[in-house]
């Protein structure tokens, strides 16, 4: 089988419970450069499926923890 990086990782991701899910996001947030893409795609996944004022926060959020 043949699977790009995207669908390796909704692979690795997409029979966990919250738990694990939180588990996974945890564990790669300042961790190894490598943990980055997969960090990506869960990011583009909750992007696509966020309504605008979620978008809205998120960036807000993102904006305001930026260093100066």
């Amino acid at each position: 089988m043949n699977l790009d990086l995207r669908q390796a990782i909704v692979q690795r991701v997409q029979d966990k419970s919250d738990e694990e899910l939180k588990e996974v996001i945890e564990g790669s947030i300042g961790g190894d450069d490598r943990a980055l893409p997969g960090l990506g795609v869960l990011f583009e996944i909750i992007w696509q499926h966020s309504d605008a004022p979620v978008q809205q926060t998120l960036i807000g959020t993102l904006k305001e923890h930026l260093p100066h």
